[in-house]
């Protein structure tokens, strides 16, 4: 069973990313719920987890610094896909340059879901 981190300041995306999430495959994962990156961040001290969803921007700890600071261990291979609705091509390349595994604009969909994580997909046979 898969353990995902969906991280929204929103309760209605982090429904809508987990229903996606769903869709494209991974009903059966273990959802774990946060509403900003230092939540995430405690969340990762106590569960190991397969991948982050999160939102770029949410209060207290936007997605950047939460991406920035699991990313400064160097043995961090944590996947951590990027939502966001306010995506440009220059946001994008600093997420990336920063260690995020991908990065999606909102309005998140089980097709965009299913390119950004295709890696991950189970495969159904």
């Amino acid at each position: 069973m898969k353990k995902i981190v969906v991280a929204d300041d929103s309760s209605t995306a982090r429904m809508v990313t987990r229903r996606c999430l769903e869709i494209i495959g991974f009903a059966g994962s273990k959802f774990i719920q946060a509403e900003d990156g230092s939540q995430v961040l405690k969340i990762l001290k106590e569960e190991e987890v397969d991948f982050v969803v999160s939102d770029l921007n949410m209060p207290v700890m936007d997605g950047l610094e939460m991406l920035q600071q699991i990313k400064s261990d160097p043995k961090s291979n944590l996947p951590i896909l990027i939502v966001s609705s306010l995506i440009n091509e220059a946001k994008k390349r600093e997420l990336i340059s920063q260690g995020a595994f991908g990065v999606l604009e909102k309005p998140i969909s089980p097709n965009k879901l299913a390119r950004g994580l295709k890696s991950f997909l189970p495969v159904n046979e």
